[in-house]
């Protein structure tokens, strides 16, 4: 059958690349064509557009790339119509994916979407609109189930697709040597994939490194930007740069700071103690604090329903919070609660198979 899969940021071709894998075991005459990233691309198929050229974030910066969006979106929904899949998968990114299935839907092409929108945030008659355009709906968080249904729309829930990909990391026993990293502890920076936010995050992350002569700082970058792009943040601090390594850094490390994304979810996957933080454009948090309805910004903290780890946003994303909160999770009773906390964590996420759970619900629904 024909797949068309849609992946606008890092972690959706993350997560596309692995039910990409699955749907080939459940089908072997799969084909492929998508916007996505690097991962998809390993998996075969045909690349239409890369995520780098697709992710905006907030408010005011989508504002501002309206002109760039609007164009993307009328390239999806043409080659989309004129490629003619059996079926449309989405992966999350619902301000771009939500119109892409409404097109869909209008031109009876049956619509899956992977990740369900995070509508339980904000403006929730959203949902109204999902149960006319998306035939089938696949959730990763536990409490989405009992969301959608009341109102009145049964999903599928399939577990949460990090646990696959923790799952076949195979940690590199080299990874101090092979980087030149040495034997300190360390605190792993992770100020996520998009330009916006590496430019608000990343000096703020930074600020704090020469308060910590006895560790190492390792920056997780994007691969989608080059050294000198983040030796202009580093200057002279002794700084490690590690590219598509991730998983081998939280392996290691003793503590993170950590922009608020799915990046949150896979450092406490790691068991690795974090300071979540955050900053937007002033526009874009003014009109999310009178939208946004929830406690919390970080998956840890929403899945438990509870604060386990730190979220300093905005004005609270300064070098002294940060540089406080570090403090609090190197060693003593800080960093010993947030460790008995990721076990109640650990054990709400249950098992890895959300990748095969998924592609064998599409395929059966297909058939």
């Amino acid at each position: 059958m024909k797949y068309y899969l849609v992946a606008g940021e890092a972690s959706g071709d993350l997560h596309g690349a692995n039910l990409m894998k699955a749907l080939k075991v459940e089908d072997s005459h799969a084909v492929f064509r998508y916007f996505g990233g690097d991962k998809m691309q390993v998996e075969g198929g045909e690349l239409v557009k890369h995520y780098a050229e697709m992710a905006f974030m907030g408010f005011t910066e989508v504002v501002l790339n309206l002109r760039t969006i609007f164009k993307n979106m009328k390239a999806c929904k043409e080659d989309v119509l004129s490629w003619k899949p059996d079926v449309l998968i989405l992966i999350d990114f619902p301000g771009f994916n939500l119109k892409i299935a409404d097109f869909a839907k209008a031109n009876g092409i049956k619509v899956c979407y992977y990740i369900s929108p995070k509508v339980w945030a904000w403006n929730q008659k959203r949902v109204l609109k999902i149960k006319k355009i998306v035939d089938h709906l696949f959730c990763i968080l536990p409490f989405e189930v009992d969301f959608y249904r009341e109102w009145g729309m049964e999903v599928d829930y399939v577990g949460n697709p990090l646990l696959d990909e923790i799952a076949q990391f195979n940690p590199d026993a080299d990874f101090r040597i092979n980087h030149k990293i040495g034997d300190q502890k360390i605190i792993a920076l992770l100020p996520g994939s998009r330009k916006q936010e590496i430019e608000r995050l990343l000096p703020v992350m930074l600020s704090v490194t020469e308060n910590y002569p006895d560790y190492t700082f390792v920056i997780a970058a994007a691969p989608t930007f080059s050294e000198g792009y983040y030796q202009r943040f580093t200057g002279e601090k002794k700084v490690h740069l590690l590219f598509n390594n991730t998983y081998n850094l939280l392996n290691v490390a003793h503590a993170a700071i950590v922009a608020s994304g799915t990046a949150t979810l896979e450092t406490a996957l790691f068991e690795v103690p974090q300071v979540v933080v955050y900053k937007g454009g002033t526009i874009s948090i003014a009109i999310a604090r009178m939208l946004v309805k929830i406690k919390f910004i970080s998956l840890v903290n929403l899945i438990v329903n509870r604060k386990i780890v730190t979220e300093l946003i905005q004005e609270d994303c300064n070098p002294q919070k940060v540089n406080q909160e570090l403090v609090q999770i190197l060693d003593g009773e800080g960093r010993n609660e947030m460790l008995r906390n990721y076990k109640q964590l650990l054990g709400l996420m249950g098992k890895p198979g959300a990748s095969a759970k998924t592609a064998q619900l599409i395929t059966s629904y297909l058939n």
